[in-house]
């Protein structure tokens, strides 16, 4: 299959990231050469709410294209008809800013075993920004759309693929109405290249690969992207129907026109046989101590536990934080700014003792979903979901907690010899 080919150019494009972002990144192993792929290159990175632009991941498939902003356009297509110049987009209607918690569906896929994928992600593939530019709802408002009535809207990227191929991610046109923009700027800056530049589409508390970098057409659509639902040639759903969708080993899903749960985890419990990567499931990490230094403490200190929690359209109920290894948990506070769609900070008090220790976090949703401990083995799938995520053949949507555990070494601050 042609959206599957390695890509040469990838390596160029990954040392010019990283040398922009001067270090805040780190490259993620692809031993199949798809993807451009960096992760934030340090556990402290999440231990803020607001991430740099510099420690922000990035992931894609296909080459960043040349981009000549005066000339681009996003075409409005389907049961809307239209095009939009980029001084349209910025100029014609409402600016607004969101703060959204980008994860890759791939994040944690390197926590499986046996591995599946190319992508190798820890947790290092997720992020916080603030992104400014124009409702969706205005745009589409203004050429006629006023009710999602089961409608789909599809975004398709200018990204150069193989052949006459597509980028095209097709999300429910109730999301879109709701809290979708057209962005243009990522935490006050021009957006980056790698980034999406000049204009993406932004999906808050949705997976990474909703959000839809260089976008060149919108289209409002009855049904879900499927091979041949667009005016021009090429494969349109591959990545819509095939990739980052769960499921066991050697599966093919067949096509969906359209599913009435979206929920990425009401999908998983049984709703959608072979579930969607839509919003993200509920997750955790700790961002400091981060373990990669010895932490001097003295009789009285206490250590604050901090980091971030964050569950897709919904919202973090709980944290819980454990220092011996999951053996007993206590609760973490959770604090700072609460958006829709956004990560939220915790901190835990740690009356803590000169020794070795492992830290754990797991968050819970206010559904009630709390973080799995494991990832299963590959054989479990649905029977897996007590308190394992289940191993798929994508390694999609992972959020098991142990896997995120940091060892910490704590030493006596009072002991000479712990300065040698």
């Amino acid at each position: 299959m042609a959206t599957e080919r390695p890509r040469d150019s990838r390596h160029e494009e990954i040392e010019a990231i990283v040398e922009t972002k001067a270090g805040g990144v780190t490259e993620t192993r692809d031993e199949a050469d798809k993807y451009t792929v960096v992760g934030a290159a340090r556990r402290r990175t999440f231990a803020n709410w607001l991430t740099p632009i510099e420690e922000h991941f990035v992931c894609h498939r296909n080459d960043i294209p040349d981009i000549d902003a005066d000339a681009w356009s996003v075409a409005l297509t389907g049961q809307v008809e239209g095009d939009l110049s980029l001084a349209d987009i910025r100029e014609a209607y409402p600016t607004v800013a969101v703060a959204h918690t980008m994860e890759c569906a791939g994040n944690g896929r390197g926590q499986h075993r046996p591995e599946t994928g190319s992508v190798q992600w820890g947790f290092e593939a997720a992020a916080t920004a603030f992104w400014t530019g124009t409702p969706v709802s205005s745009i589409l408002r203004e050429f006629g759309v006023e009710s999602p009535d089961g409608k789909w809207l599809t975004a398709i990227g200018g990204d150069p693929a193989d052949g006459d191929d597509v980028f095209a991610r097709s999300i429910p046109l109730s999301k879109a109405l709701d809290d979708c923009i057209l962005a243009y700027e990522m935490n006050g800056e021009p957006l980056p290249r790698e980034h999406g530049y000049p204009v993406r589409l932004i999906v808050p508390g949705w997976y990474g690969v909703n959000n839809v970098k260089w976008v060149e057409e919108l289209r409002v659509m009855n049904s879900m992207v499927v091979e041949d639902s667009l005016d021009r040639d090429g494969e349109h759903a591959y990545w819509q129907q095939t990739a980052y969708r769960m499921h066991p080993e050697g599966v093919d899903p067949d096509s969906n026109e359209t599913i009435e749960t979206v929920d990425t985890w009401a999908q998983l419990e049984g709703a959608v046989e072979y579930p969607y990567t839509f919003d993200a499931t509920v997750m955790s990490v700790i961002g400091t101590p981060s373990g990669d230094e010895p932490v001097p403490v003295r009789g009285d200190d206490t250590i604050e536990v901090r980091g971030v929690a964050w569950a897709g359209d919904d919202a973090v109920d709980r944290v819980e934080v454990s220092t011996d290894g999951g053996e007993t948990w206590s609760d973490a506070e959770l604090f700072g700014p609460e958006y829709s769609g956004a990560w939220r900070l915790f901190r835990y008090e740690w009356n803590a003792e000169p020794g070795a220790y492992e830290l754990l976090s797991r968050a819970t949703d206010d559904l009630g979903r709390r973080q799995p401990a494991t990832i299963s083995g590959p054989d479990a799938w649905r029977d897996a979901l007590d308190d394992e995520f289940p191993w798929n053949e994508g390694g999609y949507a992972a959020n098991a907690y142990e896997p995120n555990a940091v060892t910490v070494e704590l030493l006596d601050a009072d002991d000479p010899s712990s300065a040698e």
